[in-house]
């Protein structure tokens, strides 16, 4: 590892939370909690959801290269 490498942690508690916070600082150590929260739209998330879930029911369409060619003309 390198100084520049970036460490990426998933603690699922707050106890875990609180002892890394507690141990990066005494190390001074920068660091950044962000909220978990997606950064996409719910409403984009959910249409793309629909769409694989669509998917897997055999709804849809295939498209041959002839087709996908024609497409851009």
């Amino acid at each position: 590892m390198k100084t520049s490498d970036i460490i990426i942690a998933h603690p699922n508690s707050d106890d875990k939370i609180e002892a890394l916070t507690a141990f990066l600082n005494a190390l001074k150590i920068k660091f950044e909690i962000k909220d978990g929260k997606s950064p996409y739209n719910k409403e984009f998330v959910d249409m793309i959801e629909q769409g694989d879930a669509d998917i897997k029911k055999g709804k849809g369409k295939k498209v041959s290269l002839k087709e996908l060619d024609d497409l851009w003309k």
